[in-house]
């Protein structure tokens, strides 16, 4: 994991505001192959806006993106996913009324050579990307609507790794799911991991964190406080980092650590 000298993604001292007030400043994160880093914080700390400056929702004021060690000029969505980012927001953005072949290519859907949709080949495809992430995953002929909560989420995260992202950022992934869609979407990212995929969490709840992340990633006030790797650290020490912006001697401090 982080033995690898260099990081899938690094972003190095990103600052961007909004009407002279800083939402991000000077914040740096990283990232390697196989890891899951989570980024914590308050409402309005800044966790969500440096993401999104990832995916290409923001242009940053200043700073540098650096992928797999190369520097990465993304400067809207389509130029992320070139990079092999993908973003699964919360509201995981699945289209309720098709099947999850037809949601995994939704909007580069497989064509015959009449110019008719190739429904078998999407559905072979589908079956061979869900049989790899999630092999208990059968209702491929049902509209999503009708499926649980982990199952959408396990459709969302198969579209975006059939079109080979290798940086995956997910929004709150557990939220509003029960323990055994919880446990489920655990097991969707440890798989990840697995193929090397490397994964930003966001996420409010410290015990999935815990349970999920290698590394965290403390905001507050739009500055980095500190990180840790998850072994080195407890959970009210990472809450102190959270309220108080103190950071505790297992973790490294970032410019908007408390001094003292």
């Amino acid at each position: 994991m982080t033995e690898q000298k260099t990081p899938l993604v690094e972003m190095k001292d990103i600052s961007i505001a909004f009407g002279g007030i800083h939402a991000v400043e000077k914040a740096s994160v990283d990232l390697y192959p196989g890891e899951v880093v989570a980024l914590l914080g308050h409402n309005g700390a800044g966790k969500s806006t440096l993401i999104k400056i990832l995916s290409g929702a923001y242009r940053r004021d200043s700073g540098d993106i650096m992928i797999n060690g190369e520097t990465a000029d993304i400067r809207n969505p389509r130029d992320a996913k070139e990079y092999g980012i993908e973003t699964i927001y919360q509201t995981l953005a699945v289209a309720d009324n098709v099947d999850a072949a037809a949601n995994l290519y939704l909007g580069r859907e497989l064509k015959t050579p009449w110019g008719t949709l190739d429904d078998v080949a999407m559905e072979a495809k589908a079956r061979e990307v869900m049989g790899r992430l999630n092999p208990n995953f059968k209702r491929f002929k049902e509209p999503v609507k009708a499926l649980s909560g982990g199952q959408r989420q396990s459709v969302a995260i198969a579209r975006a790794i059939l079109f080979n992202a290798r940086i995956l950022i997910m929004d709150e992934p557990t939220a509003a799911l029960g323990p055994q869609e919880t446990a489920q979407v655990g097991e969707l990212i440890k798989q990840l991991k697995a193929e090397g995929i490397g994964i930003f969490l966001i996420s409010h709840d410290i015990h999935d964190v815990f349970d999920l992340a290698d590394r965290v990633f403390v905001m507050k006030n739009g500055q980095v406080v500190g990180h840790a790797r998850t072994q080195d650290v407890t959970k009210d020490e990472v809450l102190g980092m959270i309220i108080m912006g103190k950071c505790p001697p297992g973790a490294t401090p970032g410019p908007g650590a408390i001094k003292g």
